[in-house]
């Protein structure tokens, strides 16, 4: 199985210290968004974790959890865009996320880290042209660090559009001449661009339109082969491998404008302070009348090994 940290929240970047205590205790918890008192519990198996997937905007305060963490085989997307403090207030200093993304790559592997370029919208100040020289500056630094990078387009989210009301889609025509600018770039710096459910026409400029955390992808990534059951897509049309995922909505402190993970700031700052780095789960702790659900979990990795891999 594929075990998330990354849908809901940050844990990498603000929860580094709770996800290696839930580690050492060889468990974790977390409730289902949608039925509070329904709490899932994981065991942390490297055995039966086929993948320990990461999904962050800043990987330094993990850093130090390498040698602990060389048991799992690890996926890790980072996210790296090149807005400002207006649309990211809380995100690290630009160069100091490259430069912790490089420390992440020798750590597990150029093909173990995937640079995410997203989300990609326009405005007066981040035109196209801005975002060409951003993603050939931030590509070049990272060559020979990540071997793939997803790019995506602004979905607009009830949650995207409370926080980031004047922000609107990316036009068809700017979608077709910026796609293939990145995947020209990327193949100058030995990258392939993979799109995060996007038009399938994009294809035809190169670019992998297959998703960005498909079990295709996956294979390529970590050279292994997988037999993945049938499971419920994230979103229509996705055919990505979202589910385990053991964080929680509105407890991410970057506070990104096009967040589709928060609600609003009050209501993170409010849940921060029921979290306990002790706790089984990322917020609060187990309450009467909560349901506890053992998951199932088996190996999906196929021993019989793929040539193409």
């Amino acid at each position: 199985m594929i075990l998330n940290t990354g849908s809901r929240t940050d844990i990498p970047a603000f929860y580094s210290q709770w996800f290696m205590n839930r580690i050492r205790a060889g468990f974790v918890m977390a409730r289902n968004p949608y039925y509070p008192k329904q709490v899932y519990r994981f065991s942390l198996d490297p055995k039966t974790i086929d993948i320990l997937a990461f999904c962050t905007k800043n990987p330094q305060p993990m850093l130090e959890y390498m040698s602990e963490l060389k048991d799992f085989r690890q996926l890790w997307y980072v996210t790296l865009t090149p807005y400002g403090k207006d649309i990211e207030p809380n995100v690290p200093d630009k160069h100091e996320v490259i430069r912790s993304i490089q420390k992440l790559s020798e750590a597990v592997g150029s093909d173990n880290v995937i640079w995410r370029y997203d989300p990609v919208f326009l405005s007066a100040k981040y035109s196209k042209e801005y975002h060409k020289r951003a993603f050939e500056s931030i590509a070049s630094a990272l060559k020979g660090y990540v071997k793939r990078t997803v790019v995506s387009y602004i979905d607009l989210y009830e949650k995207t559009k409370k926080n980031f009301p004047k922000v609107s889609e990316v036009s068809w025509s700017d979608q077709k001449e910026l796609t293939q600018y990145f995947q020209k770039t990327a193949e100058a710096n030995s990258m392939q661009v993979y799109m995060c459910l996007e038009d399938k026409r994009l294809g035809v400029y190169g670019v992998n339109t297959g998703g960005c955390m498909s079990k295709e992808m996956l294979e390529k990534a970590l050279h292994i082969s997988l037999a993945v059951p049938k499971l419920t897509n994230a979103r229509e049309g996705c055919s990505c491998l979202l589910g385990n995922d053991i964080g929680a909505y509105n407890t991410c402190m970057h506070f990104c404008r096009y967040c589709y993970a928060n609600y609003d700031r009050g209501t993170v700052l409010k849940n921060m302070q029921d979290h306990d780095p002790d706790s089984p789960l990322l917020i609060g702790h187990l309450q009467e009348g909560d349901v506890i659900r053992e998951v199932r979990q088996v190996s999906w990795i196929d021993p019989q090994l793929k040539l193409e891999l």
